[in-house]
């Protein structure tokens, strides 16, 4: 990466959003100079969130100098040079595309869209600012997990072969509880879909991403365990009893998938499956890919995040059989920038690394993966499990 320089402007970052993502992504750039040459010094120069109490009480905590309760006003300020979304889905397309067209750089947290039309408008928006200079990155974090990035390199260099299968899952536990409330996660007209935008997303990207093999058609199930949940704020809801002891809960309707099951085939000819789930108990965050080829097969789950299981098939027979790599050397991707060998990195290290890249690119001056048409493709693949899904399992081209 290029060397800081100390003459150079600072970058002036604004995040928009102070919930969990907000946490995470103001983390992530207060922290990246600090590991990475970044070719320029990173200020996260504000934040914008609708509720101005919390919004200052985020400031305060994270040391930014300035609040805004109006995304509008962070995009017309000439003192911010980044804008990084991390709002509710339905947001998005209006706010990235009113950056862009201000010269401002924009990071925007996955999916990239609740609908393929405003994906479609924000990647039109992103070229067009791309040829002025303006760079723009869809937050697909687990790309940059090293021994995810080590698993595309093993690919690129051939060792898997002609790639036959693809196998992902997304499993978590979190809703699994009827009485957990009705949060926007759980509203499409918010959130877009459920478990298929919010975890499925990121296997359909990563799938692409570590394999370079890209969806042609889908055949998928989708189904929502409880379709009725407590008002957020329902306290009724959480107190009710089997015989009404506490009162009438106060119910909404859960208007997106709890699951999906997909079966798909790719432009190169492979086979895949995909699951995404906020039902399978015991189940945290395991987001997990296997890719078997002719050559090889690895495997991954990012509940042990720092390995990588690689089986090589060119060996004799005696010798067949996955092997596991720690991913922590100094040669393995990013990870040469943090502890020893063998002390593993952890979650909020993948989006240290994501706006690492995004900030060198921006001072550099280059493209960035994943671009918003990156993003594009997988909302496509969005909308066509979503089509299927919707006419019993069908088969849908992407």
């Amino acid at each position: 990466m290029t060397a800081t320089n100390p003459e150079a402007p600072p970058l002036r970052v604004a995040v928009i959003g102070y919930s969990f993502m907000g946490r995470i992504h103001t983390q992530a750039w207060l922290t990246a100079g600090r590991f990475f040459d970044l070719g320029t010094r990173v200020e996260v120069a504000a934040v914008c969130g609708r509720d101005a109490t919390a919004a200052a009480e985020f400031a305060e905590r994270f040391g930014i100098p300035r609040v805004f309760t109006d995304w509008r006003d962070v995009v017309a300020d000439p003192g911010i040079d980044v804008v990084d979304i991390c709002t509710p889905g339905d947001t998005h397309a209006e706010i990235a595309i009113a950056a862009l067209d201000a010269g401002t750089h924009v990071l925007c947290e996955k999916p990239l869209a609740n609908s393929v039309a405003d994906a479609e408008r924000m990647t039109e928006a992103a070229e067009a600012a791309a040829a002025r200079g303006v760079r723009s990155l869809v937050g697909f974090n687990y790309r940059r997990t090293p021994a995810l990035a080590l698993a595309r390199r093993l690919v690129e260099q051939g060792r898997i072969g002609e790639i036959r299968h693809i196998r992902a899952t997304y499993l978590q536990d979190w809703i699994a509880d009827p009485a957990f409330p009705l949060v926007w996660r759980l509203r499409a007209d918010v959130a877009g879909s459920g478990a298929l935008g919010d975890i499925g997303a990121h296997i359909v990207d990563l799938a692409a991403h570590v394999t370079g093999h890209r969806l042609s058609g889908v055949s998928a199930l989708t189904e929502t365990f409880v379709k009725q949940r407590p008002l957020a704020g329902s306290s009724a809801g959480l107190a009710a009893t089997a015989d009404g002891v506490g009162g009438e809960a106060r119910m909404g309707e859960v208007t997106v998938d709890d699951a999906v099951v997909v079966i798909a085939r790719t432009d190169r000819g492979a086979l895949a499956t995909f699951e995404a789930t906020r039902f399978a108990t015991g189940r945290r965050n395991a987001m997990a890919i296997e890719v078997n080829g002719s050559r090889g097969s690895f495997r991954f789950d990012f509940e042990r995040m720092n390995e990588l299981e690689f089986h090589d098939h060119t060996l004799p027979a005696a010798e067949h059989g996955f092997r596991r790599i720690l991913a922590t050397e100094p040669d393995h991707p990013y990870a040469g920038a943090w502890w020893p060998p063998g002390h593993g990195l952890g979650y909020g290290q993948t989006f240290v690394h994501e706006v690492a890249d995004f900030a060198t690119a921006i001072v550099a001056g280059t493209p960035v993966e994943p671009s918003f048409r990156d993003g594009l493709y997988v909302q496509r693949v969005l909308d066509a499990i979503a089509h299927s899904a919707a006419n019993d399992a069908a088969w849908s081209a992407v």
